[in-house]
Formats: C-alpha cells, structure tokens, sequence
C-alpha cells in the first residue's frame, strides 16, 4: 500500500463508509445474489457507484479507476460480514 493510500484510509470515516456501505448493499444486494455469489463489490457510498470484481483487489481497482481518492465499502457477495474480513484474511471479533 503506497503512502496516498495509507493516507486516505487514516482521513477516512470507517464507522460511515461501514454503515452507509452496507444499506447500499442491502437495497442493491437482490441484483447480484445468487448469480455473483463468490465475487466482490466495491461500493462509493456518496455516487452509489458500485464496481463488480472477481477478487476484492480487482474491484478496489476498477472503482479506483473512477474514484481515485476514495475509500470503498468491499463485499463478498452472498457471505456475511464476519465471512468477507475472514476471507480477505482481516483477524475480526465480530
């Protein structure tokens, strides 16, 4: 992780990008369960942007690409939260 980075997830509202990420999720997740079970989103929560990856480093990218100096709500699709921080090898005390 380069220091742009590092910087932009110090600035950044975790707690809200959490919260607002997962109502988005909620409202849109019909769209993409069953059919991308397995596969990651990246969600913008202030455009509502969504970005469909097959990894979490594949859709961090693609949302990149049109946010560049964003941080992005990432779900597995399908998996719960606990299950998505555990496969993205996040140590959780959910």
């Amino acid at each position: 992780m380069n220091n742009n980075n590092e910087e932009l997830i110090k600035s950044a509202d975790i707690q809200k990008i959490a919260e607002e990420g997962a109502k988005i999720y909620d409202k849109i997740k019909s769209n993409y369960e069953p059919v991308n079970n397995g596969k990651f989103l990246a969600i913008d929560i202030e455009s509502n942007d969504v970005f469909l990856g097959n990894t979490s480093s594949e859709a961090v990218e693609l949302a990149r690409k049109a946010h560049p100096n964003k941080v992005f709500y990432v779900v597995k699709i399908g998996f719960s939260a606990a299950e998505t921080l555990a496969s993205l090898g996040i140590n959780s005390r959910l």
